[in-house]
């Protein structure tokens, strides 16, 4: 656990945290319900900072802790029965509160590996509905708490990864989305897109389907712009060279082979895990399918951690996610999973071209039409 001490910067920090999350993105007003949950005891002094800022808003906060090991071993022994109840308790939220933020806290990322696949998917059937509500129909915050196995996998000591962390997740949100809207207008008249890589080279067409900037009104740390495929338009193939977990199993280069917009063949740097792999994508209808098509932004994550939500924005990358369609940028494709998938197109992974109808829009990780360099911050220097 950290130790806050007399003169230390991070009490300061963690109040720039939760001024960023009450007041911008969750703009909490009078009288709001805001539930916060979160696992861990190292984000305690965070959840105090964000119940004295929710009350200066006149917000009504609540707190739900919940410990992910014995949060797991319930999953783990979890039945029909008990998932009724899941629902009944996430119904009751739902009808309860306005707003969530959810602090997680990155364990062992095969901590969930035991958990039988039938109960996490009989949870996602029975609960997809509440689930779905509360991300398009109510205001949520999610962010990961700064773990000892976060500063490990990004081979930092613990302290200089507390200190980065905060300052990722506290940058200028404001100044972003004045900087991203050139490159929204832009995806809002672009039909086709072709990107380029190391064993990937695909093509697929965004009309009429809008570009959404992301710039920390939900997840934090933010700094992205999504749009969506239309479903049938994907072609060609596509190689991630970041890893990835789900469901407690970790993958690496995974390599998906489009045909009119559906997967029809998927595999890892693992031949042991394909079977895995592809049994993710065997889930229900829609997970062959793909859901976002995003560019990350943040101009302070440059290399992959194995978290996705600071993975998903590094600069210089794409994410390309098989599964559901967000409701605001909605290609008609519904699934109970939803994977954010990376790849880095920096030169120093491998770099690549990305494409808006037939004109190179971004090289090696860098803008290079006018209106939008800018967006490439300090990569240039």
């Amino acid at each position: 656990m950290y130790i806050f001490n007399k003169g230390d910067n991070m009490n300061e920090k963690i109040k720039k945290l939760a001024e960023t999350i009450v007041n911008y993105s969750l703009n909490v007003k009078e009288d709001e319900h805001v539930l916060i949950t979160y696992q861990s005891i190292e984000s305690r002094e965070l959840v105090k900072e964000l119940i004295n800022q929710i009350v200066l808003r006149k917000g009504i906060p609540f707190t739900n802790y919940v410990d992910p090991f014995i949060s797991n071993l319930l999953k783990e022994k979890t039945t029909s029965k008990r998932i009724e109840l899941i629902k009944e308790y996430q119904q009751f939220e739902l009808d309860h509160f306005d707003s969530f933020i959810n602090i997680k806290y990155n364990l062992n990322d095969y901590e969930t590996k035991n958990i039988p696949d039938s109960i996490r998917d009989e949870i996602k059937r029975k609960t997809y509905e509440i689930h779905d509500k509360i991300v398009n129909e109510r205001k949520w915050v999610l962010l990961n708490y700064p773990s000892y196995v976060d500063g490990f996998k990004s081979k930092m000591k613990y302290e200089d990864f507390l200190n980065y962390s905060f300052d990722v997740m506290t940058i200028d949100y404001s100044k972003m989305s004045e900087d991203i809207k050139p490159l929204q207008k832009l995806m809002d008249k672009t039909n086709k897109v072709r990107i380029i890589g190391k064993d990937t080279d695909i093509t697929f067409s965004i009309k009429g389907m809008k570009s959404v900037p992301c710039t920390g009104e939900m997840n934090i740390p933010d700094g992205e712009i999504f749009s969506c495929p239309i479903k049938n338009s994907v072609n060609g193939v596509i190689t991630y060279n970041t890893t990835s977990t789900y469901n407690g199993e970790v993958f690496s280069n995974i390599r998906l082979e489009f045909k009119d917009g559906k997967i029809i063949n998927a595999t890892c740097n693992e031949e042991d895990k394909n079977e895995k792999l592809n049994k993710i994508f065997d889930t229900d209808e829609g997970s062959r399918y793909v859901g976002e098509f995003s560019l990350g932004l943040n101009p302070k994550v440059l290399h992959p951690m194995g978290d996705i939500l600071f993975d998903e924005k590094i600069i210089g990358s794409i994410h390309f996610t098989p599964g559901a369609a967000y409701k605001e940028c909605y290609n008609g494709n519904d699934s109970n999973i939803h994977w954010d998938l990376v790849l880095i197109q920096r030169k120093e992974y491998g770099g690549g071209e990305l494409y808006f109808d037939d004109v190179l829009i971004r090289k090696d990780g860098l803008f290079v039409i006018d209106e939008l360099e800018h967006l490439n911050y300090d990569l240039t220097k």
